[in-house]
């Protein structure tokens, strides 16, 4: 194949035996439309300008490319670099998609916009742009996420969202999404879905990895060379996609991609006690497209686990389940012990509080430049920061005074 970057934008949504579109005949002419609009946006200069702005004027971007000179000292192997993407408005990488897709709703005269989230970043961008461009916003969220990412649900409100508590199935991610899709069927003509990772029926994966590519190209330009390794975490799949797209085509650089390993890679009273698809998944078909889940024995979707809100769904995007099976990208899990050390040091090393997803990240870059020469170079995304993780982490360090301040408060 001549160009990765080519193929993983293709116009019919495939990749290798991965992706598709699997949708109720209802939905078919609903994607057909966003295909059609985003398509003719991409090589329109006027909506590139628009999108452009936005990020520079808006979202804050250019994010940094910062050398953590401290933690390379301290770990005492290959130079490590993050990519701040906790520095764009509303603190993740999220905000990128989010511009691009409320730019396409408008295009198309949509009114009113309607989201899925977990860890709450997606949903809280959503919010934002909806505030922003005047349309009516709806996220839903597992009312188990709403209790772990309690301060994004109070943002969203405030921005005038209205956060929807599912309660259906495991009350995670993957039930947010199929509650978004029966909303979608019902308000067909007034109602963009704004899907908020690299997963999805088509054309989704293609347009959020589009949105998304800003994140390596600005790496490229800032490094003034190729690095040896990019990290990033992977849930669904849109931070690693936007990190790793703009390198597909450069063979010397390799890409580690990093899953939520939970307890470890096992399972307790016959539920999973991760969300490593690539370590214990299998290949099916859910929620409109083709890919990699942890499923039963009959097909299943089984509920996962993780300690970060955002990267425990149980599938992953058919990009990245193509360029695991060609070898493109390797993938490897961190466990939530792991993540909370990898989470503390970097705090206490460079003074960067990073979120609970990218922790993930962080703690596959130390592992990977202990083993690496001085001369290596590794870049990982830190895709979001972690102020919403204020209730998670301080439950999980057992931060007494935290603790009674909150009973006071209430």
């Amino acid at each position: 194949m001549n160009s990765l970057k080519k193929y993983l934008l293709n116009s019919d949504g495939h990749f290798g035996k991965f992706g598709g579109r699997y949708v109720p005949e209802l939905l078919i002419p609903i994607m057909e439309e966003l295909q059609k609009a985003f398509l003719q946006a991409k090589k329109d200069s006027s909506f590139k300008k628009d999108l452009l702005n936005l990020y520079h004027n808006y979202s804050g971007r250019p994010t940094p490319l910062y050398f953590c000179e401290n933690l390379t000292r301290k770990i005492g192997g290959a130079k490590i670099y993050l990519k701040n993407e906790g520095l764009n408005h509303t603190g993740a990488h999220k905000i990128n998609h989010c511009l691009g897709q409320a730019l396409l709703a408008k295009r198309m005269g949509k009114k009113r916009l309607i989201a899925e989230t977990g860890a709450g970043q997606h949903g809280l961008a959503t919010a934002t742009v909806a505030a922003k461009f005047g349309l009516k916003c709806r996220v839903y969220m597992g009312a188990r996420d709403v209790e772990r990412q309690r301060p994004n649900v109070f943002w969203m409100e405030q921005l005038g969202a209205e956060v929807i508590p599912v309660k259906e199935g495991g009350q995670i991610l993957r039930d947010a999404i199929n509650a978004a899709l029966r909303d979608l069927i019902s308000n067909p003509e007034d109602t963009h879905y704004l899907l908020g990772t690299v997963c999805g029926p088509h054309p989704y994966p293609v347009i959020n990895t589009y949105f998304q590519k800003i994140v390596g190209e600005e790496v490229k330009k800032q490094l003034g060379a190729l690095p040896d390794y990019l990290v990033a975490c992977v849930g669904g799949g849109s931070n690693a996609m936007g990190l790793f797209y703009n390198f597909l085509d450069d063979k010397k650089v390799q890409m580690l991609a990093v899953e939520a390993g939970g307890k470890g890679i096992k399972k307790e009273k016959g539920k999973f006690t991760h969300a490593a698809r690539f370590q214990a998944g299998e290949v099916g078909v859910v929620e409109g497209f083709k890919s990699y889940f942890l499923q039963n024995s009959e097909g299943q979707i089984e509920e996962t686990f993780s300690i970060s809100a955002g990267l425990d769904y149980s599938g992953v995007g058919p990009q990245l389940a193509y360029l695991h099976d060609i070898g493109r990208v390797e993938f490897t899990y961190a466990v939530d012990d792991e993540v909370m050390a990898a989470y503390k040091l970097l705090a206490k090393t460079e003074g960067i509080f990073a979120a609970l997803e990218s922790a993930h990240a962080v703690a596959g870059a130390i592992k990977l430049a202990k083993n690496l020469p001085k001369n290596k170079t590794i870049v990982m995304n830190c895709s979001g920061r972690g102020d919403k993780d204020l209730f998670i982490v301080t439950k999980k360090l057992g931060d007494e005074n935290f603790a009674n301040f909150l009973k006071k408060q209430a």
